[in-house]
C-alpha cells in the first residue's frame, strides 16, 4: 500500500468529502489508524489546504478532530486527521427513524458544536448527517463535526460581513436553508437551519423534497424545495418543539447571534417531560 510523508500507510476508502477521497490510514511508527483526506492536484482547487488551515484554527477545540499533518506530492494534497467512527447518516441507514428524545439529545450536542465555531468567527456551511461522526471507544457517545470544505469566517475586519447575493448554493440542496435556496450569503442562522432539516429527517425518516433534491439544480426544482421546506412546519406529525425550533432559526436576522442557549433549554424541557412519560 502506498506510503504518505514516509509514515501514513493508505489502507481502505472510507468515504468522499466536498472535495477528494477519505482513507483510513495507519501511522507506520505508531501503530495508530488515522483518516487521510486526499485532493488530487491537478484539480487546481487547493480546497483541502484551505481546510487544513481551518483545521489547524480549530485545533483543541471539543469534538473537531485534530489535524495531524498536511502535505503533498507530485500528485496530491493530503490531510491526516484523527480517525473516527460512524456518521449519524451510516447510523440512521440502520435504524431509518430516531425517538424524539434521541433526536434532540443529537440536537442539543450539534448546537453546541455550532455555537463553539460561530464563537471563533466561521460558519459551516455544509451541515448534513454524513459531516457527524462519532468518536471511537471511550468516545463513542460524542459527536464530532468533519468536513470544513465550504467553511468561510463570517466575520471581517471585527465586524459582520454584509448581506449580499450569491451567485450559487453551497453545501447540500437537501438541508440547505431557504435563505441559501434564494441566493442570499449565508450565515450562523443558516447552520441552524441546515440542522433543523437534518433533526427532521431523523424524526420522520425522510424529507418530502429528498428526491428532487437529488436532481439537476434549475430553478424549477429549486422553487419546489424552497415551497416543501416552507410548508414542513405544517406537518401534523411534527412535534411542537421542532417546529418551533424551526420557526425561531427561521426568524433570525442575519448577522443576529442566536440564542443557542434558549433552544438547548427548549431541547431539554422536552427530554424531561419525555423522560417521566415513557
Amino acid at each position: 500500500m502506498e506510503i504518505i510523508n514516509k509514515k501514513y500507510k493508505l489502507i481502505e476508502k472510507i468515504g468522499e468529502g466536498s472535495f477528494g477521497l477519505i482513507y483510513k490510514g495507519k501511522n507506520i511508527r505508531t501503530n495508530e489508524f488515522v483518516a487521510i483526506k486526499v485532493e488530487p492536484i491537478e484539480q487546481n482547487m487547493k480546497l483541502l489546504k484551505n481546510e487544513s488551515i481551518i483545521y489547524h484554527y480549530l485545533n483543541e477545540v471539543a469534538f473537531v478532530p485534530g489535524i495531524k499533518w498536511f502535505g503533498k506530492d507530485t500528485e496530491n494534497y493530503y490531510m491526516v486527521i484523527n480517525l473516527l467512527g460512524n456518521s449519524l447518516q451510516t447510523i440512521k441507514n440502520k435504524y431509518h427513524m430516531f425517538s424524539l428524545k434521541n433526536v434532540l439529545q443529537i440536537g442539543i450536542k450539534i448546537i453546541n458544536i455550532l455555537k463553539t465555531i460561530h464563537e471563533k468567527g466561521l460558519i459551516h456551511r455544509d451541515i448534513k448527517p454524513d459531516n457527524f461522526l462519532f468518536g471511537l471507544n471511550q468516545e463513542k457517545t460524542n459527536i464530532y463535526i468533519i468536513d470544513f470544505g465550504f467553511c468561510k469566517t463570517f466575520i471581517k475586519d471585527n465586524k459582520h460581513i454584509d448581506k449580499t447575493k450569491t451567485s450559487n448554493i453551497i453545501g447540500s440542496l437537501t438541508y440547505a436553508s431557504i435563505n441559501t435556496h434564494n441566493f442570499i450569503e449565508q450565515s450562523r442562522r443558516d447552520d441552524l437551519e441546515s440542522l433543523g432539516h437534518m433533526l427532521l429527517y431523523f424524526y420522520l425518516g425522510s424529507l418530502s423534497w429528498q428526491d428532487i433534491s437529488n436532481l439537476s439544480n434549475n430553478k424549477e426544482i429549486n422553487n419546489k424545495i424552497i415551497d416543501l421546506k416552507k410548508h414542513i412546519i405544517e406537518n401534523n406529525n411534527l412535534p411542537i418543539v421542532l417546529i418551533n425550533y424551526i420557526k425561531y432559526v427561521r426568524n433570525l436576522e442575519f448577522n443576529e447571534n442566536p440564542n443557542y442557549s434558549f433552544i438547548i433549554n427548549c431541547f431539554e424541557r422536552e427530554i424531561e417531560i419525555l423522560t417521566k412519560n415513557s
